[in-house]
């Protein structure tokens, strides 16, 4: 029997490691990329300026440049001193989540499509200012899905929630619990529709984590997660100590889609 050197057969092992590790990688679906950009604004003129530059220009060209999906949301409860839009755009990639804007630039039709709202002048701007969220897709739903719904979009409502957390190790085990402690399957089996689940890579409230579900009525939610807290796998899955104290803060923002929002 031939027997190996220590040190060779230790190299022999992390060979296999990193041999593992690699296909494991190689074998991983990719993670998609998210913009959430919010626009702020406060009058009706600006809101159907809005509208028109988002369904006219705006989606046409991003369809054109090869994007299925994107998602234009209204509260269902508008603020008049600050009222907004939400615009959700996935991507494949992250550089071509940063290379959007140049690519628009170069699209003759976007910018004539989208004139009044590219050339506003300074005094008579479209909005009053833009919140973008950058975004990253949880490995355990690591692309966007359009929601199985069956009520008019006027009546939907989808629930875009944000958790924050104390600290970044928090957060990511706020994140592995919606992975490896399998959350996420928890949602799906309970049928929540859901758009994405993401964490926030750049945003103006980290460290935190954001996703979207989806309802064919503010009733048809309420009586969702009624089931869901009642239900076995999270009632175990909420008592583990190595979760305890992982959300510091949430916010529940009830969304109506557009007419024109491919979400």
């Amino acid at each position: 029997m031939k027997l190996y050197h220590p040190s060779r057969f230790v190299c022999l092992c992390l060979t296999i490691i990193l041999f593992v590790s690699f296909n494991a990688r190689a074998k991983a679906p990719a993670r998609d990329y998210y913009q959430l950009k919010i626009y702020h604004y406060k009058t009706l003129d600006q809101e159907n300026r809005l509208d028109q530059y988002l369904q006219q220009a705006y989606l046409p060209a991003i369809h054109r440049a090869g994007i299925k999906y994107v998602g234009v949301f209204k509260p269902v409860t508008q603020q008049d001193s600050d009222r907004k839009i939400y615009v959700f755009t996935p991507f494949s990639s992250f550089n071509k989540l940063v290379g959007i804007e140049q690519q628009l630039q170069a699209d003759i039709k976007y910018l004539a499509d989208g004139e009044d709202y590219v050339n506003a002048d300074y005094k008579n701007a479209p909005y009053t200012r833009i919140e973008t969220i950058i975004l990253q897709a949880f490995p355990g739903m690591p692309s966007t899905a359009v929601p199985n719904l069956t009520a008019p979009k006027a009546d939907r409502v989808y629930e875009l929630r944000s958790y924050e957390s104390a600290t970044e190790k928090y957060n990511f085990n706020k994140v592995r619990m919606f992975n490896t402690g399998d959350e996420i399957g928890l949602f799906k089996r309970l049928n929540f529709n859901a758009v994405f689940y993401s964490e926030v890579i750049s945003g103006s409230h980290m460290p935190n984590l954001m996703y979207m579900t989806t309802f064919n009525s503010k009733a048809d939610r309420d009586k969702h997660w009624d089931t869901f807290g009642s239900d076995p796998q999270w009632k175990t899955l909420i008592a583990k100590d190595e979760y305890k104290n992982n959300v510091s803060h949430a916010d529940m923002i009830f969304l109506h889609p557009t007419e024109y929002s491919d979400f």
